[in-house]
């Protein structure tokens, strides 16, 4: 049964790669674009920067690596694909704990319970305190903190879920599901609130760069670009799990409901 359940969710995965890569393509590649240009921009203030106080460095050119249309459609598409199977499957193996432990809820509902709480704990949660970041908007010498601070994010979160989701159920017999409910939620925003408070903030949004006397050469990180970046990354993992719980859910509900009103009649 297990590996029927999961195999669904490496199909969910699969579709919710193609839907997510499509909406990514369109909205979140030209915020990407818009970054490079800016980078581009910067660079080439500093060397003028540099030139006008007579020194003669030159900081080069590029080279190696993948061309931005590469990039763009080829890295991305894979990318999407590895995650979002990836999460697909984990999903799946969610789901399958889940089911017939967490009471006498439908397929359908549990994979809408499951998938919201997913990408709350998993992207929603994490992106409050480190939010997704364009290129030119970070420091290559602090990418390990920041990858480490945000996984470290990642299952914080998610492990306080499920502490709050395993609370809720205790606490149903004393004061009532919906009271329950409402503790528990609590509890979870209380929990995530210190640790947010606890873990420590990175800002590395680029200013106006200037020269020695001060004044500005070229204006800081553009505020529409950094914001229509992380709202269409934002959108991105929306469509990707929303795409996952309506295609597992009614595989899932052929697999599973008929079976179990199959045993109760």
């Amino acid at each position: 049964m297990e590996k029927h359940i999961i195999g669904r969710g490496l199909l969910a995965g699969a579709l919710a790669a193609v839907v997510a890569f499509i909406f990514a393509r369109i909205f979140v590649e030209p915020a990407i674009e818009a970054a490079i240009a800016y980078e581009d921009g910067v660079g080439s203030a500093h060397e003028a920067i540099e030139a006008a106080a007579g020194h003669s460095h030159s900081h080069g050119e590029a080279g190696g690596g993948f061309s931005r249309a590469v990039q763009m459609n080829v890295g991305l598409g894979f990318g999407m694909l590895a995650f979002s199977v990836a999460m697909g499957a984990l999903f799946a193996v969610v789901f399958a704990v889940a089911y017939g432990r967490v009471g006498d809820v439908s397929a359908r509902l549990l994979t809408l319970y499951i998938a919201g709480g997913m990408l709350l704990s998993i992207y929603v949660v994490p992106t409050l305190k480190y939010p997704a970041s364009p290129p030119a908007l970070s420091l290559d010498e602090t990418l390990r903190q920041r990858t480490l601070l945000y996984l470290l994010m990642v299952v914080l979160s998610a492990a306080l879920l499920i502490g709050a989701v395993y609370l809720g159920r205790r606490l149903v017999e004393r004061l009532g599901t919906w009271n329950a409910a409402v503790a528990a939620g609590g509890a979870y925003v209380v929990a995530v609130a210190v640790l947010m408070l606890v873990l420590p903030a990175i800002d590395e949004t680029p200013g106006p760069l200037r020269d020695d006397a001060g004044v500005i050469v070229y204006e800081g990180f553009p505020a529409d670009v950094l914001y229509d970046f992380r709202l269409y990354s934002l959108g991105t993992q929306v469509v990707m799990w929303t795409t996952i719980a309506l295609v597992f859910a009614p595989l899932a509900s052929r697999l599973l409901d008929g079976r179990r009103e199959a045993l109760r009649a």
